[in-house]
């Protein structure tokens, strides 16, 4: 390590967040200039236009080579990706004792605890704030305020892309395909769209919350994954007229010290209070006692808020802060056993079928046989081809019950296609919240 009075950053990554985080080193009366100093950066592409000046500072092909430098007291990856290039840089600079500031979730949730591991072994400190939620202080809030707290559940919209998209077409009435269209024709979302119309990167950064939130190891191979591939328009529309509002929640739980987590589509109540966060904004919710439910909404990606997420890990290291990874020692973060999804809840459920007299008994039928009450049904009107859409809830019942009645369901010879089954999330209490953006 540089015994300089400043810490000498090196950045490998010169995309959109690293393209931003260059621009505030770049501000002379900015606080970055105070007690860092950027010397170094890496990228694929050198002469790649970035609307910042590079050529004042170092260049490396290789960012391994960059993260090996010994003159190099800061790495921030900014690359991306489990593994490759992006984790052997990681490595590297922490098994030299290095300080390491990413922004790359899927590497802290695949990896976390072994990087924690040499973090801890060699006193090289890892911090990840820009990993989850852009520049709304996530983890800081967990890490942080919530340190003396005893937290029993979080759960978020952790994808701006997905909320893009689905907010677009409850407000817009267009489909799945066409906004996603346009989404990737503006930028929002990438030509293979899957890590986040899939869930994956909700599911990396609630792996992240989770191991903070409840003292475990980050364990990605233990979240329960579904996308919002099969969310229709007539889901959106039917969901409204029954009062709901549909999201992509990334949730996670622990009761009786087993931790549960599930990324799926779910029906919010109106006044639930992520039912209202819109566009390509981000959101948690932390249940936690003595505090009760705190709420944090904001800006989840883009170059302004996850850049600044990585400056202000940044300015901690600077400043003597940092901490441990997960909040705490590995030691006491323990391998929690995993919990059977939720037993009991309230669920929706989208049905096509033939436009046949008997057609509602016979589903009412299976339903009852598996002792499950009809709480609401509704049917598209105007709806034209052989098959039409009809969607209910339930009330409260056990999900065991549930599968079994869609499996019998789904044996009839009126349906068209597997039923398309979703959770209602109940609001919980009233939150406080904190906002930006």
């Amino acid at each position: 390590m540089s015994n300089s009075k400043k810490l000498r950053v090196g950045v490998a990554g010169l995309g959109t967040v690293g393209a931003g985080l260059l621009k505030l080193f770049a501000d002379e009366n900015g606080r970055l200039n105070e007690k860092l100093e950027l010397v170094a950066v890496s990228a694929r592409n050198r002469g790649r236009q970035r609307g910042v000046n590079i050529e004042r500072y170092q260049w490396f092909d290789d960012p391994v080579e960059l993260a090996a430098n010994p003159e190099i007291d800061v790495l921030v990856e900014l690359i991306g990706g489990s593994d490759g290039p992006a984790k052997r840089a990681v490595e590297t600079a922490l098994e030299r004792g290095a300080h390491v500031v990413t922004a790359n979730k899927a590497l802290v949730a695949v990896h976390g605890t072994k990087l924690a591991e040499v973090s801890e072994r060699t006193g090289g400190k890892l911090l990840f704030e820009a990993a989850v939620g852009g520049g709304v202080p996530m983890v800081k809030a967990l890490k942080e305020s919530l340190a003396g707290c005893r937290a029993s559940a979080v759960a978020g919209i952790l994808n701006g892309t997905c909320n893009y998209i689905l907010t677009e077409m409850e407000q817009t009435g267009r489909s799945f395909e066409d906004v996603l269209a346009d989404a990737q024709r503006l930028g929002y979302a990438e030509a293979d769209p899957t890590t986040d119309v899939g869930g994956f990167d909700a599911a990396h950064k609630l792996t992240i919350l989770s191991a903070i939130a409840f003292g475990a190891r980050p364990d990605y191979d233990h979240v329960r994954i579904e996308g919002i591939d099969r969310v229709s328009l007539t889901d959106i529309r039917l969901a409204g007229k029954l009062g709901y509002r549909i999201k992509l929640i990334a949730k996670g739980a622990l009761e009786g010290g087993a931790v549960s987590m599930h990324v799926s589509p779910a029906l919010l109540g109106f006044d639930h209070p992520l039912a209202n966060v819109g566009g390509s904004l981000n959101a948690l919710v932390a249940d936690a006692d003595p505090v009760g439910q705190l709420t944090f909404i904001g800006r989840g990606a883009g170059e302004g808020p996850t850049a600044s997420s990585v400056a202000s890990d940044l300015i901690d290291l600077a400043e003597g802060r940092g901490g441990h990874a997960f909040g705490r020692p590995l030691a006491q973060l323990a391998a929690a056993p995993r919990a059977a999804p939720a037993e009991y809840g309230r669920f929706y459920m989208r049905l096509m079928v033939q436009d046949k007299p008997g057609v509602v008994a016979a589903v009412s039928d299976r339903l009852a046989h598996e002792n499950i009450s009809i709480e609401s049904f509704l049917q598209m009107p105007g709806h034209e081809g052989p098959a039409v859409p009809i969607v209910l809830t339930t009330q409260s019942c056990a999900r065991a019950s549930l599968e079994a009645a869609v499996a019998a369901i789904e044996r009839l010879d009126v349906v068209a296609e597997p039923p398309y089954v979703m959770p209602i999330e109940e609001s919980g209490h009233r939150a406080r919240t904190w906002s930006k953006g």
